[in-house]
């Protein structure tokens, strides 16, 4: 009988257990999957702005221009990077490297720099990152003197 009333209150412990366990890991699961959701939310919303600024004859070189960067570095050469390179080329204004925490010693032709290298002066770093922008600043701004700067706020500005 005492093994039988011990069976089930190890049954009954280990469900309880498993269940927190499992519980946890779906919260948290369901946690990173909502960073997730907000971050390709933002850049959807921010990309969807650069389309309405192009459709509209808005480019944004005319940002970097009004305000002086001749030659600036992009962080972040993901989806968002990559068009704002491709878009800049056609244009004066320069892009010195790239940072990025995956790059090798080039990348797209230009200098890569991971953000821990010591990094060369520009007139603005343009962050592509911008779910992240707030610890990427925080980080160049131990490095570099020229403003850190938002794409999504360069792309609402334009």
């Amino acid at each position: 009988m005492k093994k039988g009333i011990f069976n089930l209150l190890a049954f009954v412990t280990g469900a309880v257990t498993g269940s927190t366990v499992a519980g946890n890991l779906l919260g948290k699961k369901a946690a990173l999957q909502e960073v997730m959701s907000e971050k390709h939310l933002s850049l959807f919303l921010m990309m969807n702005q650069w389309v309405k600024n192009y459709q509209e004859g808005r480019e944004i070189s005319s940002y970097f221009e009004r305000n002086g960067y001749k030659k600036i570095a992009i962080y972040g050469m993901s989806y968002a990077g990559e068009t704002l390179l491709n878009e800049l080329k056609k244009t004066e204004v320069q892009v010195a490297y790239v940072i990025d925490k995956k790059a090798g010693n080039t990348l797209k032709g230009l200098t890569a720099y991971s953000p821990e290298d010591e990094l060369e002066e520009a007139d603005a770093i343009i962050v592509t990152a911008i779910a992240y922008f707030d610890e990427i600043r925080d980080l160049l701004e131990e490095k570099v003197t020229c403003p850190i700067i938002s794409l999504e706020s360069v792309i609402y500005e334009v």
